[in-house]
């Protein structure tokens, strides 16, 4: 059976009261009875109900996530996460808004995370796009004692309390080996499109491939970036002109979004012509891997990412433990042989 706070109390030698404002920080509580009821925890083994107590007190969590508008599939994926989430019975007293920026726009996102009412929000989640203002807003809410965490995207040069999502490195590295291993030696080069070298994810995402590439694969030759935007229309356009400008294009490697794009230019095509490898597992992406226009998927779990931010910023709010690896964002891969 569990230890009470009733256990708590006699362990200690104080009334349940003083437990009370122990667990709750209250004032008026001399320090060697605040040591006698932390003694009397650790000794009895007492893990706080936190959720019981903020019932109790009536207490509900706000939450605002900041996520890119537009029509990248992915991201649109993971908004309906988060109203999957909203609406789910364990988060009673959890009250999540969206808000939606330009995708690529740090200015609009840093008027966005200005906009927010430190007093108003319990803490952010943000997909951040690396600017100037974003770090200044984003320090704004940590000075006011908001927990930020972010997704999908990483902010090293932001202190935030978690960043949640693939190691986008190891993303890049895997999508080389993968690349390296279905050319099988042939020599060539490799389209690299990307969404805009202004977001984390994209840059070590390539950081990561060209690590490999180069190092392994010194018979393949990277070409310069084409940012598209995560638009489907620019995807095209670039990539279409990429390979009329390229005749010995081997493989492409789309680090972004915009994939629709990267489907029509390559259709018609032979399927052996080139090695695509790409992001994201959608309606569109699983097509074109039953089709053989795509060859590999590197997926995350927008779902597992949703929660794990929820999780994170309550029990920053509330002082509590994380389960270890219960947070870890797992690259998946998907082959035509392994899609269900």
């Amino acid at each position: 059976m569990r230890p009470t706070v009733q256990d708590v109390a006699r362990q200690a030698g104080v009334s349940l009261a003083t437990v009370d404002r122990v667990l709750n920080r209250r004032p008026g509580v001399r320090e060697t009875t605040i040591a006698k009821v932390e003694a009397a925890i650790a000794k009895i083994g007492y893990i706080r109900d936190v959720s019981a107590a903020n019932l109790a007190k009536r207490q509900a969590y706000r939450f605002a996530f900041v996520i890119p508008e537009g029509a990248n599939s992915f991201m649109r994926g993971l908004e309906a996460e988060i109203e999957t989430v909203k609406q789910h019975p364990a988060n009673d007293r959890t009250e999540i808004s969206i808000y939606k920026v330009p995708a690529f726009n740090g200015a609009a996102l840093a008027a966005a995370l200005d906009g927010i009412d430190p007093e108003a929000y319990s803490g952010v989640a943000v997909v951040a796009t690396e600017s100037v203002a974003v770090r200044d807003a984003l320090a704004r809410l940590r000075r006011h004692h908001v927990p930020v965490v972010t997704l999908v995207s990483d902010f090293p040069t932001f202190q935030c309390d978690a960043y949640v999502g693939i190691d986008n490195v190891a993303a890049g590295r895997t999508a080389a080996r993968l690349m390296g291993k279905f050319l099988g030696g042939r020599p060539g080069k490799i389209a690299l499109v990307a969404g805009s070298m202004l977001v984390r994810d994209h840059v070590e995402r390539r950081m990561g491939f060209e690590q490999v590439i180069r190092s392994d694969y010194p018979h393949l030759h990277c070409l310069p970036v084409i940012e598209a935007k995560d638009d489907s229309g620019l995807v095209r356009e670039h990539l279409s002109g990429c390979l009329k400008a390229h005749d010995d294009v081997v493989g492409i490697y789309n680090m972004g979004a915009g994939n629709r794009g990267l489907i029509e230019a390559l259709s018609g095509g032979s399927p052996q012509e080139h090695v695509v490898i790409a992001h994201e597992l959608t309606e569109h992406t699983r097509r074109a891997l039953t089709g053989g226009i795509v060859d590999a998927i590197i997926h995350q779990d927008a779902g597992h990412e949703v929660r794990s931010a929820l999780r994170i910023l309550k029990a920053r709010i509330d002082k509590t433990p994380l389960l270890a690896g219960q947070e870890t964002i797992r690259i998946e891969i998907y082959l035509n042989e392994n899609l269900s």
